[in-house]
């Protein structure tokens, strides 16, 4: 199985609440971040990332390194997902859609029941997000 390497945002709000995107033309949502650029490293990457998507200017003293994930990939059939994870803090009202996002949200245990995620949100990053 091929995998597909990425760096993804753990963002919780002072509520609980955790942040997740849906990009255009996709169901699931799933936390903020994406694939590097050649000679990027992670922590550059989610910078990068989370500046085109959402608008977030971080530098890389405001994330915090949780670790490596895999799971199924959410719109590449057929794909794992490497994911190195961070968790950052960003204020709600500074957060907008941009470039390839059609939506975001900030939920909760209970929104997460409903909602279609990904793997990777289901079985590593809400768990983390929800036990901090």
């Amino acid at each position: 199985m091929p995998d597909i390497h990425v760096s993804a945002a753990v963002v919780i709000d002072d509520d609980g609440r955790v942040l997740v995107v849906r990009k255009k033309d996709t169901v699931r949502f799933m936390q903020p971040g994406g694939k590097p650029e050649p000679g990027e490293s992670a922590a550059q990457t989610l910078i990068r990332e989370l500046h085109e998507e959402l608008g977030v200017v971080l530098v890389e003293a405001d994330l915090e390194p949780l670790g490596t994930f895999i799971s199924e990939a959410a719109n590449e059939p057929g794909h794992r997902v490497v994911a190195q994870a961070f968790a950052a803090s960003i204020v709600p009202t500074d957060v907008t859609v941009q470039a390839e996002l059609a939506e975001l949200r900030w939920i909760s245990r209970e929104d997460a029941v409903d909602l279609p995620l990904a793997p990777l949100s289901t079985e590593h990053l809400l768990p983390i997000a929800w036990s901090r």
